[in-house]
């Protein structure tokens, strides 16, 4: 615990021993801390209409979840999200609070929640409203792992050039 009885985090003492160390010694020891994970997960990440294009076109896989205070099932839903967040690093899960975003929910047409919608490489892929299980939301992501993404962009740019040709003059 730390000197005002809060629970501080391991990575809050490692800075603080690298500023007091000399500077030969702090050039060391960061590069070792770079050649290991030091477990600092950032599991789940609050999402807002400022923050949700920058979420979308900066990560590869997005998974977010459209939820509210007081949605019962929402917070049932939160700990599986968290858990399942915490086994793949290497994806962003959102949440986007759509009492506060409410712009943002009716931009996505969010008329249940909760809501999960999942990203790759800027597209939707999945939407749905109720709550997964564990094995449920493990089996979405393993789908759109395998999803072949060149196939998907070269069918929505065979649509939107077919959508364009029958446009009107």
């Amino acid at each position: 615990m730390g000197e005002s009885g809060l629970i501080v985090p391991t990575w809050v003492y490692v800075l603080r021993y690298i500023a007091l160390i000399g500077q030969p010694k702090r050039v060391a020891l960061i590069d070792l801390l770079l050649e290991f994970d030091l477990g600092v997960v950032m599991a789940t990440v609050d999402v807002t209409a400022d923050s949700f294009n920058d979420a979308i076109t900066e990560n590869d896989i997005v998974i977010v979840d459209f939820w509210a205070p007081w949605c019962g099932p929402c917070r049932s839903f939160a700990p599986t999200f968290e858990k399942v967040s915490d086994k793949h690093t290497d994806i962003l899960f959102a949440k986007v609070n759509t009492e506060d975003e409410q712009d943002l929910a009716a931009h996505f047409q969010i008329r249940s929640i909760p809501t999960l919608m999942v990203f790759r490489e800027q597209v939707v892929l999945f939407a749905q409203p109720g709550m997964l299980g564990e094995s449920q939301l493990e089996e979405v992501i393993s789908k759109v792992r395998e999803l072949d993404m060149a196939k998907v962009h070269a069918d929505i740019a065979a649509q939107q050039n077919a959508d364009a040709a029958n446009q009107p003059q």
